[in-house]
C-alpha cells in the first residue's frame, strides 16, 4: 500500500526507450499483486490451470517481463523478507479487508452483478508462499535474476539503486524516496490501457520518472524531513497523525523543521507517534544486503514451456510467442560471455 506522497510529487511521463540499457530493481511483491489482482475473468475469478492453481502471477511475469527485455531492460526482481513488527497492524488490516472484500465478491455473484464481482475480487488477492516460489521458478528458467532481501525489498532495491548495482527502481509506492532511492520509475509494469477503479473508463498508463533531489530540491526540505512527512502522514508502520495529510505534513515541517519540534510545541494525538525514532531507522538504516552480484543468462526455453504449458497448461502459441522477444536479449547475454571468456 504505501504511503501517500502523491501531492509532494510530480512525476515526469517517459517512455521505455528511455531507459533502454538500464537495469532495474523491480519491487516484486508490489508487481505480483498488481498481476493477481488485474488479470482475472470477468467475474473476478483469477486464471487457473487444469487443476485450479492460479496462475494470473506466472502470466503477468511472463508477458512483462518479456516486455521489458524486448526494450533491452535488465529487469531484477527484489522480494520481501521478514516483515518489521511494526508492520503487523497493517497486515492484520490488510487480511480483515481482504476478508470482507471476499465476502462481499461471493454476495455480488450471487445476484449476478458482475461488475460489483469483479471490483471486490480484485481487493481478495493473496500472494502465497507457494505463489512467490512458483514467480521465483519461472524467473530462473527465463534467467532472470532475483534478491531476497533481509526485511522491506523496496529498501533492497532502493539501496541497490543508490549503490549503483541497479539504475533504477521501479514500483508503484512511493515508499522508494522514503528508503532513499535517487530514482524511481511508476508504472514500468502495467504500461497500456488500464481501468479506473469503480468507473467504466480506461485510461492510459505509461511509466513515469521521479527523481528524489528534485522532491527534495522543489519543497527545500532534506530526505530525513520527507520521512518525518511520511509519519506524519502514516505509512506501513504507523497510523499517522489524523486530519495530517502530505500538504499539512509538509507546512508543519517546514515551519518547525523537525518531527521532534512538532512534538514538543503542537498539540496533537501522539498516539501514533510512540516509536516515531524507530520509525525513522526503519527507512534512514535499513536491514540490506550489500555487493550482491547480477547475473542475466540466456534464456531456458524447454524448462520455460514446460512448466507453464505442461504443468500450468498455457498456451504454447503464446508462451513462444513471449519468448520470442527473449532472442536478441538472450543473443547479447551470450556474446558477452564470449568476450568474457
Amino acid at each position: 500500500m504505501g504511503v501517500n506522497l502523491s501531492n509532494l510529487v510530480h512525476p515526469a511521463p517517459i517512455q521505455l526507450k528511455d531507459i533502454r540499457g538500464k537495469k532495474a530493481a523491480i519491487d516484486a511483491p508490489n508487481i505480483l499483486y498488481q498481476f493477481l489482482s488485474i488479470i482475472r475473468q470477468r467475474d473476478g475469478t483469477p486464471l487457473k490451470d487444469s487443476q485450479g492453481r492460479i496462475t494470473s502471477h506466472l502470466a503477468g511475469l511472463l508477458y512483462r517481463t518479456s516486455h521489458l527485455v524486448e526494450n533491452n531492460i535488465k529487469p531484477v526482481y527484489v522480494y520481501d523478507g521478514k516483515p518489521h513488527p511494526l508492520k503487523k497492524h497493517i497486515l492484520e488490516k490488510r487480511r480483515e479487508i481482504k476478508e470482507k472484500a471476499t465476502a462481499e465478491w461471493q454476495e455480488a455473484l450471487k445476484i449476478g452483478d458482475i461488475e460489483e464481482a469483479r471490483k471486490k475480487a480484485q481487493q481478495t488477492s493473496r500472494l502465497t508462499p507457494e505463489l512467490i516460489e512458483e514467480s521465483k521458478h519461472l524467473l530462473n528458467t527465463l534467467g532472470i535474476p532475483y534478491v531476497d532481501a533481509l526485511s522491506e525489498g523496496e529498501a533492497q532495491a532502493s539501496q541497490m539503486t543508490q549503490d549503483g548495482t541497479v539504475d533504477i527502481t521501479a514500483s508503484q509506492d512511493f515508499d522508494s524516496l522514503l528508503f532513499g532511492s535517487p530514482f524511481l520509475i511508476r508504472n514500468l509494469t502495467i504500461t497500456g490501457k488500464r481501468k479506473l477503479p469503480g468507473k467504466k473508463k480506461w485510461v492510459d498508463t505509461q511509466p513515469e520518472k521521479i527523481i528524489l533531489a528534485d522532491v527534495l530540491k522543489a519543497h527545500g526540505i532534506t530526505h530525513k524531513q520527507l520521512v518525518e512527512i511520511a509519519i506524519l502522514v502514516g505509512t506501513d508502520f504507523n497510523e499517522g497523525i489524523k486530519g495530517i495529510g502530505p500538504s499539512n505534513g509538509l507546512k508543519l515541517i517546514q515551519k518547525y523543521e523537525s518531527l521532534d519540534k512538532i512534538i514538543s510545541t503542537q498539540k496533537i494525538n501522539q498516539d501514533h507517534l510512540n516509536n516515531y525514532e524507530e520509525i525513522m531507522k526503519i527507512f534512514l538504516e535499513p536491514q540490506i544486503k550489500r555487493n550482491i552480484p547480477l547475473h542475466w543468462r540466456p534464456i531456458d526455453k524447454e524448462a520455460t514451456i514446460h512448466f507453464l504449458c505442461d504443468e500450468h497448461q498455457f498456451s504454447l502459441d503464446r508462451v513462444k510467442s513471449a519468448l520470442d522477444k527473449f532472442e536478441g536479449f538472450s543473443h547479447s547475454l551470450s556474446q558477452k560471455n564470449l568476450l568474457d571468456f
